[in-house]
């Protein structure tokens, strides 16, 4: 088929949902594209097999960013799924909503009825909850959320060590609070990934009217008098046209205002200087782009319980993992973690996450230590610093200019300095008395905010979760309305974690889902 009544752009996080959603209509001919291959992989089902993944240029776009001020002029690396599930298929499974002022504060910036009683309803209807129905959780959803099968004793010492100095225990970050340590909820059933095109994809794949076109890349969308009537696509060496009067793009915070731009649709003066014909000014495309910049304590273990494998070891657990679907191969390796206020928090408002990591883990795990060490996550939650995506050429195959602008807002840095003391302090407590050895960052030298301030120039790296770039709203700068229709564009609509006005307190997969289930019910699923 060439001609459908629905296209949709990336089969991501939200592609996937949308595609189960819609193609639910039997009458409706659905088309999903996606730049990548297929979830062939088994270290994409396997948890533990995400640090398998990491140099994977298959499945990684492997984006860069410009080199960063605030950060001694280093080009960060931004690994993207580029598969069926998209990022949802790579990352590390943690279930987190974040906070309730984070959907009211979206409201504030123009999307209306995206409030926190709006969205809940949203979560519970995409949620199988292991541990059943309530208030908060639903059961009985494509998107399975369970326990650990597998958890490090060292993710015990590390919950024990911080109520140790203090911190509440929690045992639902997405409950009453969010506030306090405890174990995260992961996106797996029965040990498993549940990936988006697992929990969505895979059960609507034998339908007639859903059509998954692998390896394609959208190069273009064809716009007529201000009406998308298709997606201009490469695949094989071979351009094509499939057409539709309805498009969705959701292909994340970098590649749909990619898509835009090349397009034509975005900031006129800098479309028109690289040569791209103006189809609508649309000044906000790319711009509103915010992440959550992240700096790893990381510490020598005495004991050998870490998950720092040799060869033989991986193999070990590879097998048991082949045969018993348990084991650390179940392990998402983040498996503990705490929402904390630092100094600066307001009203009681957690302002940085932790994830323990019973594993060394420097460079996105990419530089392997030698030994055994644990690492500690420290991130802000809400970053106040603002970048943008613009295009490096007209080239579709070429990857996008990636200005996050890390730590632009001195409170940024703040945030992250009050997190890795406060960090410190868990690390020293009793309960990790007898496996503590030598930290290695920041080390025993950087303790004034100026060292510190330092140590997060020179380590600082994303914890991927980029969004902003296609902001909804209803003012000048906002690029699609409340409805998560493009402004100015009939039949065309973005529906990933570019929409976000504000990024939330947590993980982002988990929000991008709910996003893409109420989505598709504007789009008349």
């Amino acid at each position: 088929m060439t001609r459908f009544d629905h296209i949709i752009v990336g089969a991501g996080s939200a592609g996937c949902v949308l595609a189960n959603r819609l193609s639910a209509d039997p009458a409706r001919r659905v088309l999903l594209i996606e730049a990548g291959p297929r979830d062939s992989s088994p270290f994409i089902h396997m948890p533990a097999g995400l640090a398998q993944l990491v140099n994977n240029r298959r499945l990684n776009w492997n984006y860069s960013t410009e080199p960063q001020a605030n950060l001694e002029g280093r080009r960060l690396w931004w690994p993207r799924g580029r598969v069926l599930g998209g990022s949802s298929s790579l990352n590390a499974m943690c279930y987190v909503r974040g906070q309730r002022e984070d959907y009211d504060g979206w409201v504030a910036e123009g999307a209306t009825g995206w409030d926190w009683d709006e969205v809940l309803p949203w979560f519970r209807h995409a949620e199988d909850q292991v541990r059943g129905e309530d208030a908060w959780h639903g059961t009985g959803g494509p998107l399975s959320v369970s326990d650990l099968k597998h958890r490090n004793p060292l993710s015990q010492v590390f919950l024990d060590a911080a109520k140790a100095v203090g911190h509440p225990l929690n045992p639902d970050f997405n409950g009453v609070t969010q506030q306090g340590a405890g174990w995260y909820q992961v996106t797996q059933r029965d040990g498993r990934r549940a990936s988006t095109a697992v929990a969505y994809l895979r059960p609507a794949r034998g339908r007639p009217n859903l059509a998954v076109m692998t390896c394609a890349l959208a190069t273009r969308l064809v716009v007529d008098h201000g009406q998308v009537t298709g997606v201009e696509i490469l695949q094989g060496g071979r351009p094509r046209v499939v057409e539709a009067p309805a498009v969705t793009l959701a292909g994340g915070a970098i590649n749909s205002p990619q898509l835009l731009l090349l397009s034509g649709i975005g900031p006129a003066a800098e479309l028109e200087a690289l040569g791209i014909k103006v189809v609508l000014d649309l000044p906000g495309v790319g711009t509103n782009l915010h992440d959550h910049v992240d700096y790893c304590v990381l510490v020598k273990c005495t004991q050998p319980l870490t998950y720092d494998f040799g060869k033989l070891e991986e193999l070990r657990v590879g097998l048991r993992y082949l045969f018993t679907r348990d084991g650390p191969g179940s392990s998402n390796i983040a498996e503990a973690g705490a929402f904390l206020c630092t100094a600066a928090a307001k009203g009681g408002r957690p302002d940085v996450q932790l994830h323990f990591v019973p594993a060394q883990l420097d460079d996105h795990g990419r530089n392997r230590l030698p030994g055994h060490g644990y690492t500690v996550h420290v991130c802000g939650l809400q970053p106040k610093s603002r970048g943008r995506i613009t295009l490096a050429s007209t080239d579709p195959t070429a990857a996008p200019r990636i200005q996050p602008n890390y730590l632009a807002d001195p409170i940024d840095a703040t945030v992250l300095i009050n997190g890795i003391r406060m960090v410190r302090e868990i690390l020293a407590a009793k309960p990790f008395d007898p496996y503590r050895g030598a930290e290695v960052f920041p080390g025993p030298d950087a303790h004034s905010p100026g060292a510190l301030l330092a140590a997060i120039r020179a380590k600082a790296e994303t914890v991927y979760h980029p969004v902003g770039t296609c902001r909804m709203g209803r003012d000048m700068d906002a690029v699609v309305d409340p409805r998560l229709r493009v402004h100015g564009i009939e039949g065309l609509s973005v529906v990933d974690a570019s929409v976000m006005p504000v990024i939330p307190s947590g993980n982002t997969n988990a929000p991008t889902i709910m996003i893409a289930e109420r989505a598709a019910e504007f789009l008349g699923a």
